[in-house]
C-alpha cells in the first residue's frame, strides 16, 4: 500500500521517500559572550546567495548575559557593512506560567512597521543559568532582485518570571536588493552562550 501526495509516492510498504528538497548544513556559529553572530556571504564558508531558494537558521540553547534579553536579527544588502533593511512584521505568542496561568495574544512590542530596527525573535529571555531559548527561522529567496524578502520564525524560550513562551514572528524585508548577510544580537548585553546553525534547502 502506498501513500501518494500530488503524484509523489511518500510511503510505500514501509519505505519513506520525499522529493521535498534536501537540507544542507552550511555553517555553525557558537556564541561565547558574543556581541553579535553574523552570517556574511563569501566569508568563512558562508553561502547566502542563489545557491538555495530557502535558508534556515536553527537557534540552539541561546542564553543572554542580562535579564529581559531580547534576541534579535537584521538583514544586510551590502555584505554586512550595514544591517538596516526596512522591515514590516507581526509577533504573537502563547505562554504558560509555572502556577498554571496561560494565554495567547498579539505582542505589539515585538512587531515592526517599515522600520530598520532589529527584529525581535525572543522577548524578555530570563538569564538564570539554566534558562535558554531555542527556535528556527526561514529566509526565503534572499538573492532575489525582484521580490521583497519574507521570513518566518518560531521559538520556545523561558521568559522572565519563569514563563514558558512560544513565539511566532513573520514579516518581510522591504527591499528588492539581494540580501547577503544576516546578523543576530541582543538588545543589550551579549549572547552569552548558544549555537546558530545555517542550512540551505535545495529545490530537489
Amino acid at each position: 500500500m502506498a501513500f501518494i501526495s500530488s503524484g509523489t509516492t511518500i510511503i510505500d510498504n514501509g519505505a519513506f521517500q520525499a522529493s521535498l528538497g534536501s537540507l544542507v548544513h552550511i555553517k555553525t556559529l557558537t556564541a561565547s559572550s558574543s556581541a553579535t553572530l553574523s552570517f556574511v556571504h563569501g566569508t568563512a564558508g558562508v553561502v547566502l546567495d542563489s545557491t538555495y531558494p530557502i535558508y534556515v537558521f536553527k537557534f540552539i540553547n541561546i542564553h543572554g548575559s542580562v535579564n529581559n534579553f531580547k534576541f534579535q536579527f537584521n538583514l544586510s544588502t551590502d555584505g554586512g557593512s550595514n544591517y538596516n533593511v526596512t522591515k514590516t512584521s507581526t509577533y504573537f505568542r502563547a505562554y504558560h506560567t509555572e502556577d498554571g496561568s496561560s494565554g495567547l495574544g498579539y505582542r505589539t512590542a515585538g512587531d515592526l512597521a517599515q522600520s530598520t530596527d532589529y527584529q525581535t525573535l525572543f522577548i524578555d529571555l530570563e538569564n538564570q543559568n539554566d534558562n535558554n531559548g531555542c527556535g528556527s527561522m526561514q529566509l526565503f529567496n534572499p538573492s532575489s532582485t525582484t521580490f521583497v524578502k519574507h521570513f518566518l520564525a518560531t521559538s520556545s524560550f523561558i521568559q522572565n518570571s519563569e514563563v514558558a513562551q512560544n513565539s511566532f514572528v513573520a514579516g518581510y524585508g522591504n527591499t528588492t536588493s539581494a540580501v547577503n548577510a544576516v546578523r543576530f544580537q541582543g538588545n543589550s548585553g551579549n549572547i552569552d552562550a548558544g549555537k546558530i546553525k545555517l542550512y540551505g534547502i535545495k529545490d530537489s
